[in-house]
């Protein structure tokens, strides 16, 4: 009996990191964007052996995903993965999803800034002619892992013992994307200034969780609407479903934006789409996630991180 072939995921489940920068572009119609967009998809897991052997230390990794208009205009011909479309609007009765366009995604982290910038102008030195920025955001770990609005993000991420396939990549139902995963991000700003005009027991059941010790609130306690209410789905056999998510803070204190940036790795994006849905719509309609008062939606944008394996059949392998 043959032996199964392995397959080499990107990143996808890596530590949320120090900081962080995520870049969104447009592919531009010019001559000469397929060959680039191929090559470097054909090199990247080169790109990324040496900053690792460059900087041992620097707890680096990087993504690379590609919006359903890329996918189609560059790799139809490798198929296209079963969930990948264009971010359809979620439209609630009191607040939006919103989708935004986006060819491409890099998703930067590491121990340092400095890394992250080392590899972004790597990227821009490689696709500067053919690519157009949408959107550039540094992020940054704050404090212990904290939100900006103060709470500890990620508690709800599956347990490190988990095998990350369950939740963060495509397995077999779709086995020419195995190892694969779906990458939605949203921007989200904060009001904080309304934030922080709420005592601390309110703000407590706005999350779902104590605000010092991340310990969840009773059953009791917890409100209907609270934000891990609402976003705690499950299947028909009552199996809970997560996905992974690498959110970070973002903020320029000059101008007043504070921010989260989500971003969300999951073998399904329907679970992704549901427990959106479960935020702006409400399960029942009208049980909106509370947080989504002080937070707004600017951006919403989906994309697909190939495998390494994929990535070179991408570049032509």
């Amino acid at each position: 009996m043959s032996e199964e072939k392995r397959v080499f995921p990107q990143s996808v489940t890596a530590h949320p990191g120090e900081n962080v920068i995520i870049m969104v572009y447009k592919i531009k119609d010019v001559e000469g964007a397929e060959d680039k967009i191929k090559d470097f998809c054909g090199n990247f897991s080169a790109y990324m052996r040496s900053m690792l052997n460059r900087f041992p230390d620097s707890e680096f990794s990087s993504t690379i995903g590609f919006g359903a208009k890329a996918w189609d205009r560059f790799f139809s011909d490798l198929g296209t993965p079963k969930e990948l479309e264009e971010f359809v609007p979620i439209c609630g009765g009191k607040y939006t999803a919103v989708s935004t366009p986006g060819d491409l995604i890099f998703h930067i982290r590491a121990k340092q800034m400095g890394y992250c910038h080392e590899f972004a102008t790597i990227i821009d030195m490689k696709l500067a002619d053919v690519v157009e920025a949408i959107d550039e955001t540094h992020g940054f770990r704050y404090m212990d892992g904290k939100a900006i609005i103060g709470f500890v993000d990620g508690t709800e991420n599956p347990a490190v013992d988990l095998n990350p396939f369950d939740f963060a990549m495509v397995g077999d139902e779709d086995a020419n994307f195995k190892g694969g995963s779906y990458l939605f991000v949203q921007k989200y700003i904060h009001d904080m200034s309304g934030w922080n005009k709420l005592p601390v027991e309110e703000q407590e059941k706005v999350i779902g969780r104590h605000k010092f010790n991340d310990v969840e609130l009773t059953d009791e306690e917890k409100p209907a609407n609270a934000h891990n209410k609402v976003t705690n789905i499950e299947d028909a056999d009552g199996n809970e479903l997560k996905i992974t998510r690498a959110n970070i803070p973002f903020a320029n204190t000059s101008t007043g934006e504070y921010g989260t940036y989500f971003i969300g790795y999951a073998r399904s994006f329907a679970t992704t789409r549901r427990m959106l849905e479960n935020m702006f719509i409400g399960d029942p309609v009208g049980n909106t996630d509370r947080l989504l008062d002080f937070s707004t939606a600017v951006t919403g944008t989906l994309f697909f991180a190939p495998s390494y394996d994929l990535l070179g059949q991408m570049g032509g392998e």
